[in-house]
């Protein structure tokens, strides 16, 4: 005897179909609406807005925060509801979030159908890793392609990304969510078989080596195609002081064609479709104050191989306010990361820096472009940490070269900076990205100087930073703190201490106001000398 599939079948629907102001209703067809361009920047999160009394919301039982399936023809995205009190919205219009109208390719006053959404499987994936089930490989994937096509609410993101913390992803894990991460975007290749990449895991402001280490790298001739971030909670990423000298959003195309004339590149990666999902957690990673060395691993490799690279340098800072803060958190990462590497075939160096303090002078975008630019130009005062980063970075690189014996690679990467070649190299890159700028000055300063002589025991990177950012970096360029001390250095009372530098007098009297309420800076101690 054949079993029937399911135990019960429907035998009645009562009800008449619905009617609004635009006319019948049917619920098997979806709901159909006319699209209102309201210029709502939701940053990634795609989101539908619907008046709160509108009969439709009534009938589907869609309150705010529902999930509803939004279809123009043959494209369809799944979006958040928010609803509106106000006359903005008629009963048979939607609004429609910026993303939103850029997920489904929408134009306004076009119409778009309304559904409830089929329930996503990938959800019960995050909810099994919730109770300790191990994520499979297509779990993983699922998930992933769900976050890039905007199914999954940064609340479901949050549910996700929290359930990957505590050191919760096995190594295998981490190999499956870097090729998900890797799979749902666009992949690079170049014709060369060594094709490097450098990467700082971040939490020291300054160091700001990419500008110094690809023209070096590039000058030497091995291709580096440097794709790097905008800050999201930093006072200046890698892409936002690239900008201060030259364009970094560019198109594949562009960049593409800027390596193949000059070997390397700095762009910002957002402008490309590389390993897209990356963009979509990082900012709810943040909200969330998580940092989660599985999910960060994913992030950093998925980012590379998308790109193309096959030999990364990876610099980890090492200090009490750095991402990791001692050996033993190294030697974890060291492990993890490696296996993952080569599972997935990337050949990995990881470099120890120190990350007690910051590295340069400049805290902001302009300010570390500044310090970039002097060490480039062969200038004698130059930040001096910053430098030999550097070219302690560019030394392991050039190492990947059959042609550079282990243990010269750094001095190599000097020759070629004090010849004069990396400079060079820099102003043809930046030409190749659309022409070399000047680096603006902030017409706004507050130096702050020593209330007692004594000793710099200890600068607090995270509160450097937010006082940066209070001054208006990474948005205001110019903006940021200068640093004249170093840990270490015996300064005088009344000598200058640092400087907050703002783009308008209204940022720099709020920085000023929100120093009290930071915490500790840098901390000075009484010493016989």
């Amino acid at each position: 005897m054949t079993k029937n599939p399911v135990d019960y079948i429907e035998t009645q629907t009562t009800g008449e179909p619905r009617k609004t102001k635009s006319g019948t209703i049917k619920c098997e067809k979806g709901i159909h609406l006319k699209i209102k361009r309201l210029g709502i920047n939701t940053y990634k999160e795609a989101v539908i807005y619907l008046h709160e009394d509108c009969e439709i919301c009534r009938s589907e039982g869609w309150a705010a925060q529902a999930r509803v399936q939004v279809t123009k023809l043959h494209q369809s995205i799944i979006a958040t509801v928010n609803t509106v009190k106000s006359p903005l919205l008629k009963s048979d219009e939607a609004g429609l979030s910026e993303y939103a109208f850029q997920l489904l390719g929408a134009e306004e006053n076009e119409e778009i159908q309304l559904s409830h959404p089929a329930p996503l499987h990938s959800l019960h994936t995050i909810h099994d890793k919730i109770f300790n089930r191990q994520f499979t490989e297509q779990g993983l994937k699922e998930i992933i392609q769900d976050v890039v096509a905007g199914r999954l609410s940064d609340i479901h993101i949050a549910s996700f990304l929290t359930a990957c913390a505590d050191d919760r992803l096995s190594s295998t894990e981490i190999i499956d969510l870097t090729k998900a991460m890797v799979v749902t975007g666009d992949t690079l290749s170049w014709p060369s078989e060594l094709v490097v990449d450098k990467h700082c895991i971040g939490g020291v402001p300054g160091n700001r080596t990419t500008l110094i280490v690809v023209p070096i790298v590039a000058a030497y001739g091995l291709t580096i195609p440097k794709t790097s971030s905008r800050a999201i909670t930093s006072a200046a990423g890698t892409a936002d002081t690239m900008e201060v000298f030259a364009p970094v959003e560019l198109t594949v195309a562009q960049m593409r064609q800027v390596v193949e004339k000059e070997q390397g590149c700095i762009v910002w990666g957002g402008a490309m479709n590389l390993s897209p999902a990356d963009d979509l957690l990082i900012p709810v990673e943040h909200v969330l104050n998580l940092d989660a060395m599985g999910q960060m691993i994913a992030s950093i490799l998925s980012k590379k191989i998308s790109a193309g690279s096959k030999q990364i340098v990876l610099d980890v800072p090492i200090g009490e306010t750095a991402k990791i803060r001692n050996q033993a958190e190294l030697r974890q990462l060291k492990v993890l990361f490696e296996s993952v590497a080569s599972a997935l075939n990337i050949q990995i160096k990881i470099v120890e820096t120190n990350g007690t303090q910051p590295i340069g002078r400049g805290i902001g975008p302009a300010l570390e472009a500044r310090d970039a630019l002097a060490i480039l130009e062969n200038r004698l005062d130059v930040p001096q940490d910053l430098r030999e980063n550097a070219l302690l970075i560019a030394g392991n690189l050039l190492e990947f070269s059959s042609q550079v014996k282990a243990g010269t690679g750094k001095q190599l990467a000097e020759d070629i900076l004090v010849s004069g070649r990396a400079w060079k190299k820099f102003q043809a890159i930046c030409d190749g990205q659309g022409g070399l700028r000047d680096i603006p000055k902030a017409p706004y300063r507050a130096i702050y100087e020593a209330s007692m002589s004594g000793r710099v025991v200890m600068m607090n990177n995270y509160n450097l930073a937010r006082l940066a950012k209070l001054a208006g970096a990474p948005k205001a360029k110019a903006a940021g703190v200068d640093l004249f001390v170093k840990a270490g250095d015996y300064v005088t009372r009344g000598q200058p201490l640092f400087a907050i530098h703002a783009q308008s007098e209204g940022e720099l009297a709020y920085a000023r106001s929100s120093i009290g309420n930071i915490g500790t800076l840098l901390k000075l101690e009484k010493v016989d000398r």
